[in-house]
């Protein structure tokens, strides 16, 4: 049976390698939906490839552009919708079956959570859904009988690796991988002069602004950690953070008996996406074939937590739980934001996620709407913080 797919994010990197593997398997799969925030030029560019039925954009300018645009192009069959209400109309559309949650930061949160309600199998690339609202959103699948894939290389290792029947049977840790990003092994305090464009160079991977940038303060690997401690119920004192600068490991769960299982791949986000599409079983991704006799040998340490203070505070919230990962997620975000518009230097991110974190470290979280309210608060509470971190 062919699988319809919905794709929220589509012009980012995620979505654009979820459509490379699409269009590798004509016969499996077809676009249902897809979505963007305002880049209407190569949404377009899709829309002629994969002809889905439905297009939103969050932009309504966008959404104009690319209206007249499909026009033009004899495409005025495809339905065009603006705004989050119709983000979220994507993300449960009858049409299809499976939806890519590929948006940056807590915009996706709300398509994704009503995707699992709609019971839709959701494939998870962006971590905030989890990190925000982790218990709630995994009670919601289960409760709405969705399956729940990642698509995060490390969190896909692990799905990889944990009994077929993922259940914890067995298993005594998880070890998340982390590249180390741009800057590993230098000095915290001395990153102050950092360029945005520094900071996105990532040595083994092609990420989009933000997430390079989380990647650079070790941020990434702390969503991770969060996310991972939702996704497959586990302790967070039961999850590692593991260095590995070559990015072949993905990620290794340890059991009782002392053995590790590990996932190697080359680093390239269309294994884990042709792995989630096709689960249980196996498509041909487009990715090269990894050639471990010319790797040679494979570097694993520790993670520095004096010169990582990001991954520090992570884990902090990971282990307290609460309103803490809402938090540590918001302000994050507008750190980063604010240091891609050189408002703030490299290191003051992590000043700012710190600074709120001890000012909202009490609230309470009991529901959705508490957590939509906390991650408002955290996001005014950051923005003042921003004063004292200027330049």
């Amino acid at each position: 049976m062919m699988q319809a797919i919905t794709i929220l994010g589509s012009t980012g990197s995620v979505g654009k390698s979820t459509l490379d593997v699409v269009s590798r398997h004509p016969t499996k799969f077809k676009v249902a939906a897809l979505t963007a925030n305002n880049n209407h030029e190569l949404l377009l560019e899709q829309c002629v490839v994969f002809q889905p039925e439905l297009v939103v954009m969050v932009c309504d300018q966008a959404a104009s552009n690319l209206q007249a645009s499909l026009k033009v192009k004899g495409l005025s069959h495809i339905q065009v919708e603006s705004g989050v209400d119709a983000l979220i109309n994507a993300a449960v559309t009858p049409s299809c079956d499976t939806v890519m949650s590929a948006i940056v930061g807590a915009a996706g949160l709300l398509p994704t959570l009503e995707a699992v309600r709609a019971g839709k199998r959701t494939l998870i690339a962006n971590k905030e859904p989890l990190v925000m609202t982790g218990d709630l959103f995994m009670r919601e699948a289960k409760r709405s009988g969705a399956s729940v894939l990642p698509i995060d290389s490390e969190h896909n290792a692990i799905f990889q690796c944990m009994p077929q029947d993922q259940t914890k049977k067995g298993v005594r840790r998880l070890h998340l991988t982390a590249s180390g990003g741009p800057f590993l092994g230098r000095v915290w305090s001395e990153l102050a002069n950092i360029t945005p464009e520094q900071a996105c160079a990532h040595p083994n991977w092609s990420m989009g602004q933000k997430i390079s940038v989380d990647s650079a303060t070790m941020m990434n690997k702390g969503l991770e950690l969060i996310e991972a401690t939702a996704l497959f119920n586990i302790p967070a004192n039961n999850v590692e953070v593991v260095v590995h600068p070559q990015s072949i490991i993905h990620s290794m769960v340890e059991y009782l008996d002392g053995s590790f299982l590990a996932q190697l791949g080359a680093p390239d986000m269309r294994i884990p996406i042709a792995h989630a599409l096709s689960w249980p079983e196996r498509i041909e991704s487009g990715a090269a074939t990894l050639d471990i006799t010319e790797i040679g040998k494979l570097n694993f340490q520790r993670p520095d937590m004096v010169n990582m203070p990001c991954l520090r505070l992570a884990r902090e919230a990971a282990e307290q739980g609460g309103a803490l990962p809402i938090v540590l997620n918001a302000s994050n975000e507008v750190a980063v934001a604010a240091f891609l518009n050189k408002e703030i230097p490299f290191t003051s991110i992590a000043n700012v996620i710190s600074n709120t974190m001890q000012a909202l470290s009490d609230l309470a979280v009991d529901d959705l709407e508490s957590v939509l309210n906390i991650d408002n608060e955290a996001r005014v509470v950051a923005a003042r913080a921003l004063d004292s971190a200027s330049w």
